[in-house]
């Protein structure tokens, strides 16, 4: 069970401290623990309790009739607005509840519903996305554990699979190769598979090399595929200071090669790309690229 402060709370919620406070005097709807020196601690149920108060807020409820629901009452009208066309706020609020609750089928409603709506890349541009940035904030937080991690991108990972091998049509004469990878020791997928999905949709070349790949196999696979770019996710290795290294060995070892390059490790970051580098900011930068 995670443990919680107020200023948690207002962070992954939204809903200011102060008021969180009040309602807690005035209508009971949280119970926090007392530490020693009286600083409130709350719990997973009272995370999701106000989650799900935030988004029923957002939907005209008042608070004094959010109140008196019970949890059961309070899940029903979760599910009901739910099955509405909701915001993209409301639907990463939705897919962080069903990830708490480990809630496999709220996912695929969420996620289904948006696929039919707007297309998948839409709603991984939309959704998705900002959704694993709550993530990334749940996980540094310590909000969520690795079983409910690993439990929501995996289902991710999942609908992305399908995405690729349900496209339609074929490169075309005038499509680019494009050789996708992880570096050795990087298991961070998502991005990597979402790259490949823009890229194919686009009438392009791909080599999917996959997860945590050894320096000198892609090497081997660039001799053997010649591609016009290497593409690959750079989140949690190299370690900080081997990065720019990194870099400039692949630059160097492919230069006749674009080198596309993201993630945590590169962008936002004083890295200097070599002149056939680029660093890619945006999912829109690779999508404009691969169109050309």
């Amino acid at each position: 069970m995670s443990t919680y402060s107020i200023r948690d709370l207002e962070q992954l919620s939204g809903i200011k401290a102060h008021t969180l406070r009040i309602w807690e005097q005035r209508y009971t709807i949280l119970s926090p623990d007392r530490t020693d020196t009286n600083i409130r601690t709350y719990g997973d149920e009272d995370l999701k309790r106000v989650l799900n108060i935030s988004l029923l807020k957002d939907h005209g409820y008042k608070i004094s009739e959010i109140a008196k629901f019970s949890t059961d009452e309070l899940n029903r009208e979760i599910v009901k607005i739910s099955e509405r066309h909701l915001s993209y706020p409301d639907q990463i609020q939705a897919l962080t509840i069903a990830m708490l609750d480990l809630n496999e089928d709220r996912f695929e409603k969420i996620i289904s519903t948006n696929i039919l709506q707007a297309g998948f890349e839409n709603t991984m541009i939309n959704i998705i996305y900002p959704f694993l940035n709550r993530i990334g904030t749940l996980w540094v937080t310590g909000s969520i554990g690795p079983a409910q991690e690993h439990f929501i991108t995996n289902l991710i990972r999942q609908k992305i699979i399908v995405a690729i091998d349900s496209q339609i049509g074929s490169p075309t004469s005038s499509g680019k190769k494009y050789m996708l990878f992880l570096p050795e020791g990087e298991f961070h997928e998502i991005s990597l598979l979402f790259a490949q999905f823009i890229i194919r949709s686009r009438s392009n070349k791909v080599i999917y090399l996959g997860q945590s790949l050894p320096f000198n196999e892609l090497v081997f696979a660039h001799e053997l595929y010649q591609p016009d770019y290497i593409f690959s996710v750079l989140t949690t290795v190299p370690s900080n200071h081997e990065v720019q290294p990194f870099v400039n060995r692949l630059a160097g070892a492919f230069p006749n090669t674009q080198v596309l390059l993201t993630g945590y490790q590169v962008v936002g970051q004083d890295i200097t790309p070599p002149d056939n580098t680029i660093i890619i900011n945006q999912i829109t930068e690779l999508m404009r690229i691969a169109s050309n």
